[in-house]
């Protein structure tokens, strides 16, 4: 899946702003705006026009959590890690070559938080979301951990272009949440994945290939928690200044209330760039497969499969205002056990480094009530045995 080089480069126009917001105390939130080619990381004046050479662009949002300095100490650490990574390594030959390493960048930032967690104690449970873009001529790789995110404005049209790994993107695909209903579902702050609460992780890989005038969008839940899709994009298309669309976007979300730190990256892409067409496929989340892996047969789903979702009993934690930070997985996580009831088929990103199954979560951040009604029968079943199994337990100890 390459294209052919263009014989010119294509130009960017971006910044990149953060901000802690009207009610946290620090900012755990970092970003990354960096050209691979010229091994910069720099927003200054100058650099917030670039072109992109041979060895491409990445931007990226990291949403940390776990508390005191612990979630600035993970966003931190994933920023410089991927970077460290994609800045390392010559020129990518071509699209695989460069979505793999995105890949494996942002893995290796996860291991990275993970062993340092482990290593000092008062960092216990620290993690961050990532949603990682990297840019070689038209194509835009997307990586994904988490519910931080990327959006396209294309013409009058925006649209995600990544998936949140959280509780509600799972129950709306397992068709038990309605959109509607999401928006005031009490338990829409718990996501399933982040980097550094496991040694492993899964990386959703998208991608895009881009039109003139295409602008991206990438940011924290600061702002997509608090300020509509619908503003987001009457900002996009009437601020035309990626440094005045930044202020703008995190100023709404501060009027809005601020509830949680914002982080907003804008980039306007033009240059070599073929016109927004019918003949281009709609904007959107399009997963990435790569050149050596076979496509799923004819009307098999590649979206990732519904995860049965447990609840495990834990110490309350203070309650956060509306529209807060998400309760995030630190060294706790929602169960992902497999394909409980789903009828499509997994398509996973391909992981090189290791084969082991992804990591199976005990515990959660937050306790969840998820409603039974409409739950499919395997998962019913599963309930019912392991219920009989604790009052069989419970009843022999007692009987002692």
């Amino acid at each position: 899946m390459t294209d052919p080089r263009p014989s010119s480069p294509v130009t960017l126009h971006l910044f990149g702003r953060t901000d802690v917001g009207q009610i946290r105390e620090h900012n755990e939130d970092n970003f990354l705006v960096a050209n691979l080619t010229r091994k910069s990381r720099s927003l200054a004046e100058a650099d917030r026009r670039q072109e992109v050479g041979q060895d491409g662009i990445v931007l990226g949002v990291c949403d940390g959590m776990g508390g005191a300095a612990a979630g600035e100490v993970a966003s931190q650490l994933a920023v410089d890690t991927i970077y460290e990574r994609l800045s390392a390594a010559q020129a990518p030959r071509d699209h695989d070559e460069l979505a793999q390493r995105l890949v494996h960048a942002v893995e290796e930032a996860g291991a990275r938080i993970f062993a340092e967690a482990r290593a000092d104690r008062s960092r216990r449970g620290m993690g961050t979301t990532s949603t990682v873009a990297a840019l070689m001529d038209r194509r835009l790789f997307v990586a994904q951990v988490g519910d931080s995110r990327a959006y396209m404005l294309r013409g009058d049209t925006f649209k995600q272009i990544s998936r949140d790994q959280s509780l509600v993107t799972q129950l709306i695909e397992a068709g038990q949440l309605t959109e509607e209903e999401a928006e005031t579902f009490e338990h829409n702050n718990i996501i399933l994945q982040a980097l550094g609460t496991s040694e492993t992780v899964q990386v959703d890989l998208t991608f895009i290939d881009l039109c003139e005038g295409d602008t991206l969008l990438i940011c924290s839940d600061g702002l997509s928690g608090m300020v509509k899709n619908t503003e987001m994009r009457e900002v996009l298309l009437g601020t035309p200044d990626p440094v005045e669309a930044c202020r703008v976007l995190i100023e709404k979300a501060n009027q809005a209330g601020g509830h949680d730190n914002i982080t907003v990256i804008v980039a306007r892409f033009s240059g070599t760039l073929p016109p927004a067409s019918e003949t281009e496929p709609p904007i959107g989340y399009l997963k990435y497969t790569f050149a050596d892996t076979p496509a799923p047969p004819r009307g098999e789903s590649t979206r990732p499969s519904q995860a049965t979702v447990r609840e495990v009993p834990r110490a309350s934690i203070p309650s956060e205002p509306p529209g807060g930070r998400k309760f995030r997985v630190g060294a706790t996580m929602v169960g992902m056990v497999g394909d409980l009831g789903a009828d499509d088929t997994r398509s996973e990103v391909p992981r090189p480094r290791s084969s082991a199954p992804p990591p199976v979560f005990d515990t959660l951040t937050d306790p969840v009530d998820i409603p039974t009604t409409g739950m499919p029968p395997k998962t019913v079943g599963v309930l019912l045995l392991v219920s009989l199994v604790v009052v069989g337990v419970l009843g022999f100890w007692l009987l002692r």
